[in-house]
C-alpha cells in the first residue's frame, strides 16, 4: 500500500495525514521516520513491534512514534483494519516542554482522551483536503492542540504485550548495536541454534539480523549527521561500522542519500521552516 502521507512528508511537508484502511496489509521489515508518527487505529486490530517492546491496538487506541524509532505493525490473517496516520516534524511542535515529555519514547494510549484525538486528527486531515490559505496555518494549530492532549494523557500509556525471546534479542541489539555482534554470539547468549535463530528472527521482524543491525546504525547515524557536527569518521565509530566506505554503502542503500546530502537537506529544512514562523508570527 502506498504511503501517500510519506510522500509527502519526502517532499518537504511539515505535516501530513492519510487514512488507509486495508486487510492483510503488513509492513515489510522494521522502519523508521525523521519525524514523528502518529498511528490512531479507527477499527480492527494491530499488533506494533516498536524496538523491542510488542503492543496491542485495538479500536479508538493510538500510538505515537518518536523520531527514529525503528517498528512495524501487523494483524492476523483476514482482519480488515481502518487507520489514520499522522506524521509532523519536531520543528512543527510549539507547546513548550512537548519534545521532553512525547520525544523520548513510544507512547501507547488507552484514554478517555480518544474521542477528542480522533476529533483533531478529522480536523487536520479536513484542512489538509481543503487546502487553501489558511490551511498550513490551521494544521500547525491544531497540531498543537493536539500536543498538548497527548501530554496531559501520557500518563495512561498502556503497558506492552508478554516479553518473548525475539522481544530479548531485539533488545539486546538494541543496546549493544555499537558493538561488533556475531550470530554465534546471538546463538550463546541465547541458548538457541544458529539456524533456529535466524529462522524465527526472520520470521517475526521480516529482516536478517544483519539487515536489522544495519538499519538500527544507519537509524543512529542519521539522527547524528541531522543534529551534531561529528564528522563522518566520529558517526561511523560511534555507530558500530567497521569503516567509512562501509557506512556510506549502507547508509545510501537505506536512505538513499549521502550523509553529507542528509545535512545539506536537514540544514535547508530548518532554515525554511525558520522563516515559514516567522510568516506566521
Amino acid at each position: 500500500m502506498i504511503d501517500q502521507a510519506g510522500i509527502k512528508m519526502e517532499q518537504g511537508n511539515q505535516i501530513a495525514m492519510e487514512r488507509i484502511q486495508g486487510v492483510n496489509d503488513n509492513m515489510v521489515k522494521s522502519h523508521y521516520h525523521e519525524y514523528f508518527e502518529l498511528y490512531f487505529l479507527e477499527s480492527g486490530q494491530r499488533y506494533h513491534m516498536a524496538g523491542d517492546t510488542l503492543y496491542l491496538l485495538q479500536p479508538g487506541e493510538f500510538i505515537l512514534f518518536p523520531p527514529y524509532t525503528m517498528h512495524y505493525s501487523y494483524g492476523d490473517s483476514d482482519i480488515s483494519f481502518k487507520r489514520l496516520i499522522l506524521y509532523y516534524t519536531k520543528e512543527m511542535m510549539a507547546v513548550p516542554g512537548a519534545m521532553d515529555v512525547l520525544g523520548n519514547c513510544v507512547h501507547v494510549y488507552k484514554a478517555d482522551e480518544k474521542r477528542e484525538v480522533h476529533t483533531i486528527l478529522w480536523w487536520i486531515l479536513k484542512n489538509q483536503e481543503t487546502d487553501d490559505t489558511y490551511s498550513e496555518e490551521s494544521m500547525y494549530l491544531l497540531l498543537n492542540q493536539l500536543l498538548i492532549t497527548l501530554i496531559r494523557c501520557s500518563h495512561n500509556t498502556a503497558k506492552p504485550e508478554k516479553e518473548t525471546r525475539i522481544n530479548q534479542i531485539i533488545r539486546y541489539l538494541n543496546e549493544n548495536y555499537t558493538n561488533a555482534i556475531t550470530l554465534e554470539e546471538l546463538s550463546s547468549r541465547f541458548y538457541l541454534s544458529p539456524y533456529y535463530l535466524c529462522r524465527e528472527f526472520k520470521k517475526h521482524t521480516s529482516s536478517t539480523i544483519v539487515q536489522y543491525l544495519n538499519s538500527l546504525r544507519i537509524c543512529h547515524a542519521q539522527r547524528l549527521f541531522q543534529e551534531t557536527d561529528q564528522s563522518i569518521t566520529e558517526i561511523s565509530k560511534t555507530v558500530g561500522f567497521s569503516n567509512v566506505t562501509h557506512l556510506n554503502r549502507i547508509y545510501k542503500s537505506i536512505t538513499g542519500q549521502s550523509p553529507s546530502q542528509t545535512r545539506k537537506l536537514s540544514s535547508k529544512r530548518r532554515a525554511e521552516l525558520a522563516e515559514h514562523r516567522q510568516f506566521i508570527n
